[in-house]
This record gives C-alpha cells, sequence and structure tokens, in this order.
C-alpha cells in the first residue's frame, strides 16, 4: 500500500514539473475511420495550430514506450465550439503528456459545424469501437479504453460517455455491435449543457444550429443524461471560466452524485478559458497532477513505468 501510494506521490509530482510541452509533434501515423463522402472535394485546413473543416473521421496515433502491452488508451477530442479543432493544445500536446504515464493515446479529428448533430458522436463512439475491436494487435487493454475532451471537445467525450448505446452512434458498419462504452472519462472544462442560462451559445449553434428543438436541446444536455451505467469521470473546470460557466461542471457531478457513480471534481478559483496543460497559469496548471493520480489510482498507469518520463 505504501509503495502504491508513493508511486501516485512522485506521478503527480512528475505531472507538474513536466507538463505538456508546447507545440508537440504531431503523429507519425493517422488512421482513417470512415472514406470521405462520394463528391465530397472539400479538404481539411490547419493554420496556426487550429484544424478546420476536417471531412471524415481520423486518429493520429501516439504509442507510449513506457511499461508493457497490453497498455490502457484514450481518445482525445480537442476543443473548438464544433467550429475548429485546437488540435496541437488539446490534441499532440496531450497525447505526449499521457505517454509519459504509459498510456496510448489517440487524437480524433471529429466532424463539426459543416456536419452537425449526431457527426461528432458517431465519430468519437467509432473511434471507441475501433480500438476495442483491434485492441489485442494494437496492445491495448479492451476494458481500458477511455475518452477525454476539451470545451467542445468535452461535449463530445461526455456525448460519448452518457449516449454510447444510442441509435445515433450508429455509422451502418461492421463495428456498430462492438460495444461504444468508453472505460473512464475526462472532461476538461467541458461543454455540458445545451440548456440556456449556462450553455456555450456557439457550440450550440454550430452543433444544433440557431433554433434548435426542445426535445434536442433535452436530448443534448447530458447532464440530463448520466445513469448507473455512466463510467467514472473526471471533472476539470476553474470557478471564473467567462467562456463556458462551472455550473457545466458542477452539474454533471451532481448528476453522478445523484446516481452514485465515480466521480473527482478538481474546481480551480481562477484560469482563463482553454489553458490545456500549458504553464503559467498558477494553481491550474497543476491540474495535470491530480489528473495523473486518478488515473493511477484506477490502475490505468503501468507500475512497471517510470513515472513521468519524458515519450520518446
Amino acid at each position: 500500500m505504501k509503495r502504491k501510494f508513493l508511486a501516485v506521490v512522485l506521478l503527480a509530482l512528475c505531472a507538474i514539473l513536466a507538463p505538456a510541452g508546447r507545440g508537440a509533434d504531431p503523429p507519425v501515423d493517422w488512421i482513417q475511420l470512415a472514406p470521405p463522402a462520394p463528391g465530397d472535394n472539400e479538404t481539411e485546413r490547419f493554420e496556426n495550430e487550429l484544424l478546420s473543416n476536417v471531412r471524415n473521421p481520423s486518429l493520429g496515433v501516439f504509442r507510449s514506450t513506457l511499461g508493457s502491452p497490453p497498455r490502457a488508451a484514450v481518445v482525445l477530442c480537442p476543443g473548438g465550439g464544433y467550429s475548429i479543432l485546437a488540435i496541437v493544445k488539446e490534441g499532440y500536446e496531450i497525447a505526449r503528456w499521457l505517454n509519459t504515464l504509459g498510456i496510448d493515446a489517440y487524437v480524433l479529428k471529429y466532424r463539426l459545424r459543416e456536419f452537425g448533430y449526431p457527426a461528432p458522436l458517431q465519430d468519437a463512439a467509432l473511434a471507441i469501437r475501433f480500438l476495442r475491436a483491434g485492441a489485442q494487435e494494437r496492445g491495448i487493454d479492451p476494458g481500458k479504453i477511455g475518452i477525454m475532451g476539451f470545451s467542445a471537445g468535452g461535449h463530445t467525450a461526455a456525448m460519448a460517455t452518457t449516449l454510447y448505446a444510442s441509435p445515433d452512434t450508429r455509422t451502418g458498419g461492421p463495428l456498430d455491435e462492438v460495444s461504444a462504452r468508453p472505460d473512464f472519462s475526462v472532461l476538461a472544462y467541458p461543454v455540458v449543457t445545451m440548456a440556456d442560462p449556462h450553455t456555450h451559445q456557439g457550440s450550440r449553434a454550430n452543433l444544433l444550429g440557431n433554433a434548435p428543438a426542445a426535445e434536442m436541446i433535452e436530448k443534448l444536455s447530458l447532464e440530463r443524461q448520466v445513469s448507473a451505467d455512466t463510467p467514472p469521470v473526471f471533472l476539470f473546470h476553474s470557478a471564473d471560466d467567462e467562456a463556458v460557466p462551472v455550473e457545466n461542471s458542477l452539474h454533471f457531478a451532481l448528476a453522478m452524485a445523484r446516481h452514485d457513480r465515480p466521480f473527482t471534481l478538481h474546481v480551480v478559483p481562477s484560469a482563463p478559458h482553454g489553458i490545456g496543460m500549458r504553464p503559467g497559469f498558477g494553481l491550474a496548471s497543476a491540474w495535470p497532477a491530480a489528473l495523473a493520480a486518478w488515473l493511477a489510482d484506477r490502475g490505468l498507469v503501468p507500475t512497471s513505468a517510470p513515472a513521468g518520463s519524458p515519450a520518446r
């Protein structure tokens, strides 16, 4: 017990001292989860660390060299208001950080406002199904596949966390019968609700249009979709977030408590929205330490891995 506690402490310290690096390199390999629609000749656009106009879902592969397979794996959903993806700050950098813990990471390019709902949910569910179906060949533990999202990507991750059994996740492909339920979920300053007054208006409009139906607002206000089967969740938010109010995380945490589901809520007094894991934000920049300890406590970090070593 003492040895396990010491390992968790070391992980937490390393998470503070070696945060995700600014401008991490992109992945070497991309996995196309679905082909572009016939006749779709549009192309993605990447500028200033931001990706837009995503046409078909794909996964950027970041494999850890620490520990021995099978490893835990995380599908990463960058934020961007369902308009763009902050794919460097909330994708590549987070993936490299997870690799230092001995966890494989897969950055998800998911479809955005050009497609609307249910495209992001379908893409997230397909990513989980794909990894679970191919877990053995990829050295992944099929019972340790999680999802992690930031801001609007947090909404995508929260959809995958609560609506994994919805018919809306189905694409008509051969993987539809594979479980899309994540085994754990990390939501960082997430958009959770589509309801006023705490929704993020831009995310709602981009996902559902300017005049969404009441039933869609209800369905995609994900604090209302938590159930007795919702997987364990870690939430991070700042109390003074001016873009996505902290009530998004608070209401999700309350829903988890009402259903007696395991969760950790990490709220800091002050930080701007969208910090990722970059340093320079005082107490808020220490949140990776809390997350590292949570992941270790859930048995997702290999005990043989030298905690916090840089990814290679």
